[in-house]
């Protein structure tokens, strides 16, 4: 009987290029690759979390294009191009006091810290872009939508009362930031006129 040594299992690898938080990432994968194990095992990107690989439990929820979506349900191949979102492109900043680049952490996770909306963490990701994403579409919940919100996601701790309050409250927190924007804003500008209009030394207004 002849060897029959050839190894069948090789697969053709594809080669793909995703904007994973902002930044363009590549690597040869398989077609069968679920994006979330290319985010997690090809990319070093673990703050997705695989819990039912069923898309059930909403642990592996990411952002595609500004939309949440169940990464153990879509093939990395099919991300080609597009913009994926992870836990750790919601924001750098280790707190909710600005960083010396001034940013700060993520309303949303600002909120989940003060609210105690987490005890294991292990679904924690999947709420953070999922509730991030919805803030954009409803800037302001009722408790009712709140819970409609996340009943689409899994936690096996909390009971759902913190994350419901921390919804409400991350909330709060972006209409609190967009204040204080809109307000450095105003200040901004009127200082702005204020140069324009400031004599100069030989009693004439600057241009």
């Amino acid at each position: 009987m002849s060897d029959m040594t050839t190894d069948q299992t090789t697969e053709q690898l594809h080669h793909v290029t995703v904007h994973v938080n902002g930044v363009p990432r590549s690597a040869s994968v398989p077609a069968r690759r679920l994006l979330s194990d290319f985010l997690r095992h090809d990319l070093a990107l673990t703050g997705t979390h695989v819990g039912c690989e069923h898309g059930v439990c909403g642990a592996c929820t990411v952002l595609v294009d500004g939309q949440p979506m169940r990464s153990c349900l879509m093939f990395a191949v099919t991300a080609q191009d597009h913009q994926v979102t992870t836990v750790e492109g919601l924001c750098s900043a280790p707190d909710a006091r600005p960083c010396a680049t001034g940013e700060r952490m993520n309303p949303v996770q600002q909120a989940f810290a003060e609210c105690h909306g987490l005890q294991c963490g292990f679904c924690t990701p999947g709420f953070l872009t999922t509730i991030t994403a919805y803030l954009d579409e409803n800037p302001s919940p009722s408790e009712e939508e709140a819970r409609e919100a996340i009943s689409g996601n899994l936690c096996r701790c909390t009971g759902y009362q913190n994350i419901v309050k921390s919804v409400l409250r991350a909330a709060e927190i972006r209409t609190e930031r967009q204040a204080e924007n809109d307000s450095d804003a105003a200040g901004d500008a009127q200082v702005e006129a204020a140069a324009r209009h400031t004599p100069s030394v030989n009693g004439k207004e600057r241009a």
